[in-house]
């Protein structure tokens, strides 16, 4: 099929909300190490990895060898029988976890994984209302949406009860008017008031990303989770620290993005970077907590063979090859690059995450949000061969998250190519 007919298929037969970026949508063919390669051979350096989910590079050869050998060996059992991988597996989670998370229960996405956090800490606690974040994402079930903390991606309206959303540490844009450190962290000590005014004071959990993903990487001060999670403990709640986005060493020098905080999840969900491409939910507890999750509950294709396979051979080549560590350096060279930008280009008004998941908020005079700037840059990056991301409430947050393998050279090639497109877009206003 040809261009054309490819995009005519795409509107008669998948649904509306299948919205690909660019004005000409992408169709890719192949995908290998940090690039991928559209139908007529052209090559995209990859800056967003699927949505922060390439950890290691596309179609790694040994992620991909052991996935295919497991695949031809046993590929499905479902949760009724056991199997050695998923064994080692949760054995594995459970070593390298913070805290004293030990139990696993699998799914196939990080909705599934927050829908089965939420309800253990429901089981656990007997209550049934949580504290989230304002522009938190969490989903595309009914739960997930309505915890979501963005009015566009709540379709269907706010339909389940018991959820509160509380200010988040976005200190670009401080709800409270301050600037972080002479704040008193006043987003964080907010939720002791909204749970007193809001709620039963009886909580099931405080639902958290450590960095917010689609929310625009909103990296809070180091102070801000001991504070909240000290607040929501004394109201009988557990800690869901979702990883969707910043695990598996995204963030640079930690395995998990929390770890940076110091502060020890009752559960924790995983998902995208976990398998390097494969889909798969993780929610894992402490012994106490997991083990209120009892009687009939199952996950159909959760923890097969073949994903389990996946998970640990793309953990173990995160291990091995040191990318952890490859993060916290890269993510500083291409930091400090950024931070270069931001310089020279006043419409960044700011730089921000940690580690290879960095973010840069574009705005017009006064902080004024500027998406249809970002729009403009998207072509301008697409048509020199890189591929970004982008988020943030009002859609004018650029998110930079390439592999975990990625070079000097590639992000300095990747640096220059935003220098061109700020550079265009800044002449055209």
């Amino acid at each position: 099929m040809d261009k054309t007919e490819i995009y005519e298929k795409h509107r008669k037969y998948l649904a509306p909300c299948v919205t690909p970026y660019y004005q000409e949508p992408l169709i890719l063919d192949r995908g290998k190490g940090k690039y991928l390669y559209d139908i007529d051979g052209k090559e995209y350096l990859d800056f967003f990895g699927g949505i922060v989910t390439i950890s290691v590079g596309h179609c790694d050869e040994e992620i991909t060898e052991k996935t295919c050998e497991q695949m031809r060996r046993l590929q499905h059992t479902s949760t009724l029988y056991t199997h050695l991988p998923v064994i080692q597996l949760a054995e594995k989670l459970a070593q390298i976890t913070p805290g004293k998370l030990q139990k696993s229960f699998f799914t196939n996405s990080g909705t599934e994984a927050i829908e089965t956090a939420v309800l253990i800490a429901r089981l656990y606690t007997g209550s049934t209302e949580l504290i989230a974040l304002r522009h938190c994402y969490s989903g595309l079930s009914l739960l997930t949406m309505n915890i979501t903390g963005h009015q566009r991606w709540r379709l269907g309206g706010s339909l389940v009860p018991g959820i509160k959303h509380a200010h988040n540490a976005y200190c670009f844009r401080c709800a409270f008017g301050k600037e972080y450190p002479f704040c008193n962290l006043e987003c964080a000590k907010d939720v002791k008031e909204l749970i007193e005014t809001t709620t039963s004071g009886r909580l099931s959990a405080f639902i958290a990303e450590p960095i917010q993903g689609v929310g625009g990487f909103i990296t809070p001060p180091k102070e801000y989770f001991k504070e909240v999670v000290s607040i929501v403990k004394s109201y009988g709640g557990l800690f869901i620290c979702d990883e969707v986005q910043t695990g598996w060493g995204r963030t640079g020098g930690k395995m998990f993005g929390i770890e940076h905080w110091e502060v020890q999840p009752d559960i924790m969900v995983m998902a995208k970077g976990a398998a390097n491409g494969a889909p798969v939910g993780i929610t894992i507890a402490t012994p106490e907590v997991a083990d209120a999750l009892k009687g009939s509950h199952i996950s159909t294709f959760g923890g097969n063979p073949v994903t389990a396979t996946a998970t640990l051979a793309t953990i173990e080549a995160i291990e091995r090859r040191g990318l952890v560590q490859k993060a916290e350096e890269m993510g500083q060279f291409l930091r400090d690059r950024l931070e270069g930008l931001k310089e020279k280009f006043k419409m960044i008004g700011e730089v921000r995450g940690m580690g290879l998941i960095q973010g840069m908020e574009i705005v017009k005079e006064r902080k004024e949000p500027a998406p249809e700037w970002v729009d403009q840059i998207f072509e301008e990056t697409k048509r020199e061969g890189l591929l970004i991301g982008r988020g943030g409430l009002y859609g004018n947050v650029i998110r930079l998250t390439p592999p975990l393998t990625i070079e000097k050279d590639e992000i300095l090639r990747a640096v220059q190519i935003l220098d061109h497109a700020f550079g265009k877009i800044s002449s055209l206003r």
